[in-house]
């Protein structure tokens, strides 16, 4: 194959992103014909044809996603290369590439203004998902960093703790709970206890609070998102066990309370990674080193904010 243009392969991982040449001629600020020389010039390099029409869309073909990958990282090189040349000159810019767990989506807005506040060059590529799809996507090189409680055991990373990670029981205000003293794990487990699916950090939290209690767990409704438990709880429909980071909105709004347990600490531990085997651009390592320095003060502003320490489980 003969060397391509970057412009060839920037036209071939839009015409695979949007599915039109239209769209990626659009996306590029260039004509339809022009993207479409671009994807011939590169079918005649690779000998094969790369894309085929189906319906009103345009698919890859084998030939054309083995070539959208090696686009992907090719230009995600280029761009790294010139961000490390601005990092020689002192600014810290580029990309920054992060995934998360649900858990975590609350927890890294503060932090990410925060950074980015004097790096104007900062982009930020935020993923959110369950725990399975962030380690996969650091699997992939998809993120270059990752933030969640335990550090995978799939593959080898470079994790730092950052910050400790409060976790408590919540209900709608009202509750009869909120009304009785000395609240047990038993009391909760009575009033349909809400949690996440099997995997997460909560969830993994309060089987082992349980079974150090001795106390059997009886969970009534199991979801794989926050935001469903947070409303359900807030209906009256149970008793939510989440992360604080997750209901400090709901908290400052007075949609749900926190429920004392007396007697019982539940906390946990954040972590920031990236791949071992993986150079991370400067970016990465600035922002990995800045959650490592201030992350801790940045929660507990956050909390202060809450007027939580009073019960800080942490």
């Amino acid at each position: 194959m003969y060397p391509a243009s970057f412009k060839q392969l920037q036209a071939l991982m839009l015409v695979a992103r949007h599915q039109s040449v239209s769209r990626a001629a659009e996306a590029m600020h260039v004509t339809q014909p022009a993207v479409s020389l671009h994807l011939k010039l590169l079918e005649e390099a690779a000998g094969l044809p790369l894309t085929r029409r189906q319906g009103r869309n345009i698919q890859m073909t084998a030939a054309g996603e083995l070539l959208v990958g090696y686009a992907e990282r090719i230009l995600g090189l280029w761009e790294e290369a010139g961000d490390e040349i601005a990092a020689l000159k002192g600014v810290t810019s580029g990309t920054l590439r992060i995934g998360a767990v649900m858990t975590a989506e609350h927890l890294l807005p503060p932090m990410l203004v925060r950074f980015t506040t004097g790096r104007p060059h900062v982009r930020i590529k935020l993923q959110v998902g369950s725990r399975p799809e962030v380690i996969g996507m650091l699997s992939r090189d998809e993120i270059d960093l990752a933030i969640m409680g335990t550090p995978p055991r799939e593959f080898p990373t470079s994790a730092s703790r950052f910050a400790r990670h409060p976790m408590a029981f919540f209900v709608a205000p009202g509750h009869p709970l909120l009304a009785k003293d000395n609240v047990t794990l038993a009391d909760i487990a009575a009033h349909n206890l809400l949690v996440r699916e099997r995997g997460s950090g909560t969830r993994a939290a309060i089987e082992r609070r349980y079974e150090e209690e001795g106390v059997a767990l009886a969970i009534s409704s199991e979801l794989s998102s926050n935001e469903a438990i947070k409303q359900m709880t807030a209906a009256g429909l149970g008793v939510a066990f989440l992360s604080v980071h997750a209901c400090t909105l709901e908290v400052r709004n007075r949609l749900l309370s926190v429920l004392p347990v007396p007697g019982v600490v539940v906390q946990g531990e954040w972590h920031v990674m990236h791949k071992a085997a993986r150079a991370i651009p400067t970016v990465a390592a600035s922002f990995h080193e800045f959650m490592v320095e201030h992350g801790q003060q940045v929660i507990s502003d956050e909390l202060e904010n809450l007027a939580w320490p009073r019960r800080d489980p942490a």
